[in-house]
C-alpha cells in the first residue's frame, strides 16, 4: 500500500515531472514542477480552493512518482514527452503532435544557413535543441543571421548571372548568389554559429553586454533594449536541454542502484530521441554480487523476452561481456545492438542526468522501505491486539476474503482473493459457482464456498493446501456465524472477521466471535488497518461482481441465440457482430438477417419464428 501522507515528506526541493497513478496504477497526470516538494504537496491540502477538475482527480490519486531534472526546462520537456505517450485522462492534450522547436544549420547545402523547425530529418543537417521559449528560438536565428550575414534564401546552386535578393540590397547577405564570398570564408562564420549553439555563448553575450553599457552611457535606448533582448534570448538558448537528444534513436539507460535492504535496476527509456519513461526492477542479489555482475544478468533475463529492442543499451558501468552481450541480443532480435558505457557527448550528459535521478531515487527508496516495514509491523500489532494472535515469522499474515454475488439468486457465485504479508496474490485467487443454493441466500451460499474450499485443502488438493491464517468475509454477524459453523465442521482453528460495512460501502468495524459472544472492533481510531482492510474488501468485491457479471453476459446470449436451431456460436457472434443487441435481432427483418455472412433463409426462417413464439 502506497501512504501518500508518508511519501509527500520525503519529496525533493528540485525541479522534476510527477505523476499521478490511480489505484489501478493508470496515469492520470502528469505535471511538472519547479519544487517538486511544494507542487506536488499542493494536491493533498485543502480541497476548498480546488476547481472541480482538480478536486475530482485528487479523488482518484492512489499514489504517485516523480523523475527528478536538473532545470525545469528539462523538466518541461520531459512533461511533454509523457503526456504524449501515455495521454493521462486529466491533463489537457493537444489533437495536433506539435514539438518543441529546434534550430537547424542546414550543411547539406553548399552555403549553409539556420532556420528554426520541429521536425528532426535524417538529411545531414546538424539540429540544435529543443528549446521551451518560441520566442527566444525566432530572435536568436534572427540575431545570427544579421550578425555574420547569412544567406536566408532558400537556393542551393547559383548559375551565373542569378541575381541577388533584397536582402543583399539593404545589407542583411553578403550575397554568396553573386561570388562575392568564397565558400572557405563563408564557412568560418557557419562554424561560429555551431560553436555558440553547441553551448559556448560566453564571448557573444559579453560582447552584447558591452554594446548595451555602451549604448545606454549614450542614451541609445532603443539599441539599448535590442541588445537586452538578445543577451535574454542568448541565455535561453544557452542553457542546456539532455532530456532530448539531436538524434532520432531508440536506446536504453541501465543503471543499478541499492536500497536500503534490495538492490535494483532502473531502467531509463529514450524513445525517438526522447526520455519518455522510467521503471524500476528489483534484483535478487546478494551483498557479494558486483554492480557488473547484477547488470549483465538483468541484460541478459530482461531483453532476451523481448521480441525486439533498441539499438544501443547504455550503462554507468563498463562491462566486461558487453561485446557478447550485444552478439547475443543481435540474435535475438536480427538486428545492431550496441551496449556501452558513455564516455563524452550527450549521451554522458544524459546518463549523468538519470544518474542524478538515480540517487534522489535511492534516497526515497530507503525511506520507503524503511517506513514500510515500520507500518508492516504496526500492522501486524494492530491485527495481534485485537484477537491475540502471535505471528512469529517475517513474511506477516495470509489473509482470504470472501464474497458472494447474484442478483435475488440467479448466477450466484462466491470470490476468493489471497493477501499475503499485504500484498496480492492473484495467481491464488479462486471463483466458484454456487450449485446447491436456490434463491437468494448469502449465507447458505458462504457456507457452500467456505466447506468446498477447506474440503479440498483437507483432501490434498494442491491448489487450496496452504491454509490462511486469517480468514475476512464481506458481510456481518450472519455471515460470520455461517463461517464458523464450516471451520467447527472442519476442525479448522482459524480466525474469522466480518467486514461490516457503513453507508459508503466502505468496512466500519470488524466482528467475530470469541468463546461463542460477537464482539466488534472500530476501525475509526485504527487508520493504518482501516486502509489495509478497505483495500481486501474493495478487490474481493471487484472480484466477485466480475465473475458474476461475465456468468451473467454468458447466460444473456446463450439462452436467446444458442437455443435456436442451426444457429451455433459463429453464427451468434457473426449476428450480435452485425446488429449490435438481442432486440435488434428481434425486430430484424427475413432480409435484413439473410445480410449477415452465414445465415442462410432457412436460419432466418428459424430466427423469426423463435421470436414470434
Amino acid at each position: 500500500m502506497f501512504d501518500i501522507q508518508d511519501n509527500l515528506k520525503k519529496l525533493p526541493d528540485k525541479p522534476g515531472v510527477y505523476i499521478h497513478k490511480d489505484r489501478l496504477g493508470k496515469i492520470i497526470y502528469v505535471g511538472k514542477a519547479v519544487s517538486l516538494k511544494n507542487r506536488v504537496r499542493q494536491y493533498f491540502q485543502s480541497s476548498r480552493n480546488m476547481d472541480p477538475k482538480v478536486r475530482a482527480m485528487v479523488s482518484h490519486i492512489a499514489e504517485f512518482e516523480y523523475i527528478t531534472c536538473g532545470s525545469e526546462m528539462e523538466a518541461l520537456i520531459l512533461e511533454c514527452n509523457l503526456i504524449k505517450r501515455h495521454n493521462p485522462r486529466y491533463n489537457i492534450l493537444l489533437r495536433d503532435d506539435k514539438t518543441y522547436p529546434y534550430i537547424k544549420v542546414t550543411l547539406n547545402e553548399e552555403y549553409p544557413r539556420i532556420l528554426k523547425t520541429r521536425r528532426i530529418e535524417n538529411d545531414g543537417a546538424r539540429y540544435f535543441g529543443p528549446y521551451s521559449d518560441t520566442g527566444a528560438v525566432n530572435r536568436i536565428v534572427e540575431f545570427l543571421e544579421n550578425l555574420y550575414m547569412l544567406k536566408r534564401c532558400s537556393a542551393i546552386h547559383f548559375h551565373t548571372g542569378f541575381k541577388p535578393c533584397l536582402n543583399y540590397h539593404i545589407s542583411q547577405c553578403r550575397g554568396v548568389c553573386s561570388g562575392n564570398v568564397s565558400r572557405e570564408e563563408y564557412m568560418k562564420s557557419v562554424d561560429r554559429v555551431i560553436e555558440f549553439l553547441n553551448g559556448n555563448s560566453g564571448t557573444l553575450i559579453e560582447e552584447q553586454k558591452a554594446l548595451l553599457e555602451e549604448a545606454a552611457s549614450s542614451l541609445e535606448f532603443e539599441k539599448a533594449a535590442c541588445y537586452r533582448d538578445n543577451i535574454a534570448a542568448l541565455q535561453a538558448i544557452s542553457e542546456k536541454q539532455r532530456v532530448v537528444l539531436r538524434s532520432d534513436k531508440d536506446m536504453d539507460l541501465l543503471l543499478v542502484m541499492k536500497g536500503a535492504s534490495v538492490y535494483y535496476a532502473v531502467l531509463f527509456y529514450v524513445r525517438e530521441g526522447k526520455l519518455s519513461g522510467r521503471e524500476t526492477f528489483p534484483l535478487s542479489a546478494e551483498g557479494s554480487d558486483s554492480r557488473e555482475e547484477m547488470m549483465a544478468a538483468f541484460i541478459k533475463q530482461y531483453y532476451s523476452d523481448l521480441a525486439r529492442g533498441p539499438g544501443e543499451i547504455l550503462t554507468d558501468i563498463e562491462i566486461s561481456d558487453a561485446a557478447v552481450l550485444a552478439e547475443y541480443l543481435e540474435s535475438v532480435w536480427g538486428r545492431k545492438v550496441r551496449i556501452f558505457m558513455p564516455q563524452k557527448g550527450e549521451k554522458r550528459a544524459l546518463m549523468d542526468l538519470a544518474r542524478k535521478d538515480v540517487i534522489e531515487m535511492a534516497r526515497t527508496v530507503d525511506g520507503r522501505e524503511e517506513a514500510k516495514k515500520e507500518r508492516d509491523e504496526a500492522l501486524r500489532n494492530q491485527i495481534d491486539s485485537i484477537y491475540g494472535l502471535q505471528k512469529s515469522d517475517a513474511h506477516g499474515y495470509r489473509v482470504e476474503a470472501y464474497d458472494i454475488s447474484d442478483i435475488n439468486g440467479i448466477y450466484s457465485v462466491g470470490a476468493m482473493v489471497v493477501f499475503d504479508a499485504g500484498r496480492k496474490q492473484k495467481k491464488e485467487y479462486r471463483r466458484f459457482r454456487i450449485k446447491t443454493v436456490e434463491g437468494p441466500d448469502d449465507y447458505a451460499s458462504m457456507k457452500e464456498v467456505l466447506g468446498r474450499r477447506f474440503r479440498r485443502a483437507l483432501e490434498g488438493d494442491s491448489a487450496f493446501e496452504v491454509l490462511p491464517d486469517i480468514i475476512l468475509i464481506d458481510g456481518g454477524r450472519g455471515h460470520v456465524a455461517a463461517a464458523d459453523e464450516v471451520l467447527r465442521e472442519t476442525g479448522l482453528d482459524i480466525v474469522c472477521y466480518g467486514m461490516a460495512k457503513d453507508d459508503s460501502h466502505r468496512t466500519r468495524e470488524l466482528v467475530y466471535l470469541r468463546e461463542g459472544e460477537f464482539e466488534t472492533v472500530s476501525l475509526k481510531d485504527n487508520p493504518l488497518l482501516f486502509r489495509y482492510i478497505g483495500t481486501i474488501q474493495e478487490e474481493v468485491h471487484r472480484f466477485a461482481i466480475d465473475y458474476h457479471r461475465n456468468l451473467r453476459t454468458k447466460g444473456m446470449i446463450s439462452s436467446v441465440l444458442d437455443e435456436i436451431d442451426g444457429i451455433g456460436p459463429v453464427k451468434r457472434n457473426a449476428l450480435l457482430a452485425h446488429f449490435g443487441s438481442i432486440d435488434n435481432i428481434r425486430s430484424a427483418t427475413r432480409e435484413q438477417l439473410m445480410e449477415v455472412p452465414g445465415i442462410l433463409e432457412k436460419n432466418a426462417e428459424n430466427i423469426l419464428k423463435y421470436f414470434r413464439q
